[in-house]
C-alpha cells in the first residue's frame, strides 16, 4: 500500500518525498520467489543499502512526519495499536522474519495519521503510519492485524530496500516526479500530471511498479504467517481485502489505474481464500473494544465541525449503524462517537446524555469477561475527557478513580490534562513527578515532554520547563529548535534565584544535542557543509 499512501496522503506525502530526495546522498553506489527469511548481510541489496542507512533514512523521514499537523499522538489509539502490533513483531522474531540486526536496529514503530483514506505504509527502518480511515472501517482486531502483518512484511522482506535501490538505478529524481505527478492527478490538474509523469521516464517507472506487485503479493504471504502465529484469525486477512474492495469501488474513480503499487484487490482477496485451505471463510468477530476504537478514529479523523455535527447525530441509535451480529456493539460505537463528538464541539449536555446512555447499553452487553472489563474502561476514559472539557478536574479524577492501580501511558497523560484544570497545586505536582520519570526511561515521548512542559509552567518551574519544551522538540527530531530552547533556558539560568541543579542538567543536554547535530549534518552534507550553512 505504500505507493497509496503517497497518492491519499498529499501534506505528508510531499515532506516524504522531499526526505527521500535529501536521503540519496546516503547511498554509497547506484543501487523467482523471495525467501521468507531476510537476505544475507552480503547480498546485493544489503550492499547498496545495509540496515544502518536504511534506518537512517527512516529517521529522516519521520523527523518530516513527526512535525507535520496531521501526525497523530492519541495515547488510547496509540496503545489500541500497539496491543496488536506487539505481537506481530514477536511472531516476526519467532518465525525468523527479523533477524537480531534488524531487531536491534530497527524502529518497529508505528504511528498514527490523520486522514479519512483506508491506508496504511512501511517507511524504511521499521516505521509503520496508520491512517485514521483504516481503523475507521475495520470490523475487529484480526481484520487490522492482517493490514500491519502485510506492512511489516514490506519491513522484514527488505522491500524497502529493494525498492530504493531499484529506483535508484531508475534515478532518485525520476521516481519523485511520478509520486509528484501522481500528486498533481489528485489535485485535479492533467496538465501537470502528465508533465510530470512524461519528465520523469515513466516507462522506467511502470517496469518498478511491476516489481512491487511482486512484493505486495509475498507480503500478503509473510504477513498471513505472521498474523497467525501471533494469534489472529486466518479470516482476518480475506475478511479485510474484502472491505478494501468495497471501499475501492466507491473511493477509486479509476484514473492511472497502472500507478497502482499492488494487484487488484479481487486477486489478492484469491490468494487469502485459497491460504486458508479447508477452513471455511468465517467473517472474523468483533469486539466491543474495537467498536469503540473504530468510532474514536471517526471522530479523530475529521476536524472539521460539519463531519462533528454528523457524527453527534449517531447518539439516536438508529443511523449509521449496521445490522448483523455485532449490532450491539454498533450501537454502543454510535454513542461513544456521539460523545466525543459532542465534546469536540463542546455540547457537554448532549455529550453527558450520549456518554449516559452509552454505560446503560454496557450493562446488557454481551461479550467475554476481558473484553467488557476493557470497553469500561474506555468509557471511563471517554468520562474523564468529557470533565477535563468542562474543567470539573474533581469529576474526572473521580471518574478515574475505578482504575487506580493502572499505571498505563493513557492513564499518565489524562491525569496530566486533568491536573491542569485542577486548582489544587498538589495533583499538577504528583502528574509531574510521574510523567519526568516516565520520560526519564523514554525520553523520545515528545507529548510527555509536552505536558510536562506545562505543568511545570504551572508549578512555577520555568527551568524545567524550558527543558522539556527542549526534549519536546528533540524527541520529534527538531534538533535546531530543541537548541534553541535549551539556549533559551541556559540564559534563564543566570538569574540570582534560578536553580543551578537544572541549570547545570540543561547545559549537559544542550552539549549532546550540538554532538547529535553535527553528526546529522555530517551524514546529509558528507563532502562539507555548502557555503553559509554552518549552523550556529
Amino acid at each position: 500500500m505504500t505507493m497509496n499512501f503517497f497518492r491519499q496522503r498529499q501534506p505528508i506525502a510531499k515532506k516524504v518525498v522531499a526526505a527521500l530526495l535529501s536521503c540519496s546522498m546516503l547511498l554509497s553506489a547506484p543501487l523467482g520467489r523471495a525467501q521468507v527469511n531476510l537476505p544475507a548481510l552480503g547480498d546485493s541489496v544489503s550492499q547498496d543499502l545495509d540496515v544502518g542507512r536504511e534506518r537512517s533514512i527512516g529517521n529522516q523521514v519521520m523527523r518530516e512526519i513527526w512535525l507535520d499537523p496531521d501526525y497523530v499522538d492519541d495515547p488510547l489509539l496509540q496503545e489500541y495499536l500497539d496491543g496488536i502490533w506487539d505481537p506481530l513483531v514477536a511472531a516476526g522474531k519467532k518465525l525468523g522474519n527479523i533477524s537480531d540486526e534488524t531487531a536491534e536496529r530497527f524502529a518497529w514503530q508505528t504511528f498514527l495519521v490523520r486522514d479519512k483514506s483506508i491506508n496504511a505504509f512501511a517507511l524504511p527502518g521499521g516505521f509503520v503510519g496508520v491512517h485514521l480511515g483504516l481503523i475507521a472501517m475495520t470490523g475487529s482486531r484480526d481484520e487490522l492485524a492482517s493490514v500491519l502483518g502485510h506492512e511489516m512484511s514490506h519491513v522484514t522482506q527488505r522491500h524497502i530496500a529493494r525498492r530504493i535501490a531499484g529506483d535508484s538505478r531508475n534515478g532518485m529524481l525520476a521516481a519523485a516526479g511520478m509520486i509528484l505527478g501522481v500528486l498533481a492527478a489528485t489535485r485535479g490538474n492533467a496538465d501537470m500530471a502528465n508533465a510530470a509523469i512524461v519528465g520523469s521516464q515513466a516507462a522506467a517507472q511502470a517496469a518498478s511498479l511491476a516489481f512491487s506487485r511482486d512484493m505486495e503479493r509475498e507480503a500478503d504471504r509473510v504477513g498471513f504467517n505472521v498474523m497467525t502465529e501471533a494469534g489472529f484469525a486466518a479470516g482476518g486477512m480475506a475478511s479485510m481485502f474484502e472491505r478494501m474492495e468495497q471501499a475501492y469501488h466507491l473511493q477509486d474513480s479509476g484514473s492511472y489505474p497502472y500507478l497502482r503499487s499492488h494487484p487488484l484487490t479481487s486477486e489478492r482477496i484469491g490468494d487469502a481464500r485459497s491460504r486458508l485451505g479447508a477452513q471455511d471463510l468465517v467473517r472474523p468477530r468483533g469486539t466491543a473494544e474495537h467498536a469503540l476504537m473504530a468510532a474514536r478514529s471517526r471522530v479523530l479523523m475529521d476536524p472539521r465541525a460539519e463531519a462533528w455535527a454528523v457524527l453527534q447525530n449517531l447518539d439516536s441509535g438508529g443511523r449509521d449503524v449496521q445490522s448483523g451480529p455485532n449490532k450491539a456493539y454498533d450501537q454502543l460505537a454510535a454513542r461513544y462517537a456521539s460523545t466525543l463528538a459532542s465534546i469536540k464541539m463542546r455540547n457537554f449536555a448532549r455529550a453527558a446524555g450520549s456518554l449516559r446512555s452509552a454505560e446503560a447499553m454496557l450493562k446488557d452487553l454481551n461479550g467475554t469477561p476481558q473484553d467488557l472489563a476493557r470497553t469500561a474502561r474506555l468509557l471511563m476514559y471517554l468520562r474523564a475527557e468529557m470533565e477535563q472539557a468542562r474543567e470539573h478536574a474533581a469529576d474526572g479524577f473521580a471518574a478515574l478513580q475505578p482504575l487506580a492501580g493502572e499505571r498505563s501511558r493513557p492513564m499518565m497523560m489524562m491525569r496530566a490534562r486533568l491536573a491542569m484544570v485542577d486548582q489544587d497545586p498538589a495533583s499538577a505536582r504528583e502528574a509531574a513527578e510521574a510523567l519526568q520519570t516516565h520520560a526519564s526511561l523514554d525520553p523520545t515521548d515528545a507529548l510527555a515532554w509536552q505536558q510536562l512542559s506545562q505543568l511545570w509552567t504551572k508549578l512555577g518551574q520555568p527551568l524545567r520547563a524550558v527543558r522539556a519544551q527542549g526534549e519536546a522538540r528533540a524527541a520529534v527530531g527538531d534538533l535546531a529548535g530543541a537548541i534553541d530552547r535549551l539556549r533559551s533556558g541556559l540564559r534563564q539560568s543566570r538569574g540570582r534565584d534560578a536553580d543551578q541543579i537544572e541549570a547545570a542538567v540543561i547545559d549537559a543536554r544542550l552539549r549532546t544535542l550540538l554532538y547529535q547535530r553535527r553528526q546529522v549534518l555530517a551524514e546529509l552534507y558528507p563532502r562539507g557543509l555548502p557555503p553559509g550553512a554552518e549552523p550556529p
